[in-house]
């Protein structure tokens, strides 16, 4: 067992979320009477956050004189569809229960809303009971801040713990904190990518990745 706790990014790490967060947004700007965004697209935008995310949604930015009721359209019309067709990479699942039977401690930090957040790892993660969400008291990753608090709250010491991500932004999160970041492909960035950022412990599959945290 390498490590005492491993803390996991949530979208595009556990949960294959994009489509949720695509039509969500979709809604909200079909409402203000803008274009779809497509998969793709998508991809790019999530990482740091809601906001940010329709920043680059919708035409203009924050500059767009709607933004706000963007915004605020996107909000209640996710919460309500956010598991519609949201649901964890295949090998998942079994990866945290085998963690869990290993006695290694887990945790998600994300830059999803809280409640959001809340709602799909107590629904679909029930091993994970320390979910650190985007709210006004933490700093968004990547600042190490919820790592930190999750490490606290676990009793874990940063030179025993892992952190689980898909993108930039997670690489960029761990080397804040000095915890090694261990990079995974199923994803919403690609390798060349992540590469890019400087990322270079990688990951194929859960299967894989359980193999190495447990050996």
């Amino acid at each position: 067992m390498r490590y005492e706790a491993v803390i996991f990014d949530l979208d595009g790490t556990l949960l294959n979320t994009i489509e949720d967060l695509k039509n969500a947004t979709n809604h909200a700007l079909a409402a203000f009477g803008y274009p779809p965004r497509t998969t793709e697209e998508m991809k790019h935008f999530v990482g740091r956050g809601i906001r940010y995310m329709m920043t680059c949604a919708v035409p203009n930015g924050e500059s767009n004189p709607q933004f706000e009721d963007i915004l605020a359209a996107f909000y209640p019309y996710y919460e309500a569809h956010c598991q519609d067709l949201t649901a964890p990479y295949h090998g998942i699942t079994p990866l945290l229960s085998h963690l869990k039977a290993a006695g290694v401690k887990t945790a998600v930090v994300t830059n999803k809303v809280q409640n959001a957040a809340e709602i799909l790892v107590h629904d679909l993660f029930p091993d994970i009971t320390l979910v650190i969400g985007d709210s006004p008291a933490v700093k968004r990753k990547p600042a190490p801040d919820g790592v930190w608090l999750a490490l606290e709250k676990l009793g874990v010491k940063k030179e025993n713990a892992a952190y689980v991500g898909d993108s930039d932004i997670d690489y960029a999160t761990a080397k804040n904190a000095s915890l090694p970041c261990l990079s995974v492909l199923w994803g919403f960035r690609t390798k060349e990518e992540l590469t890019a950022c400087g990322a270079d412990t990688f990951f194929e599959t859960p299967e894989e990745l359980d193999t190495y945290l447990l050996s």
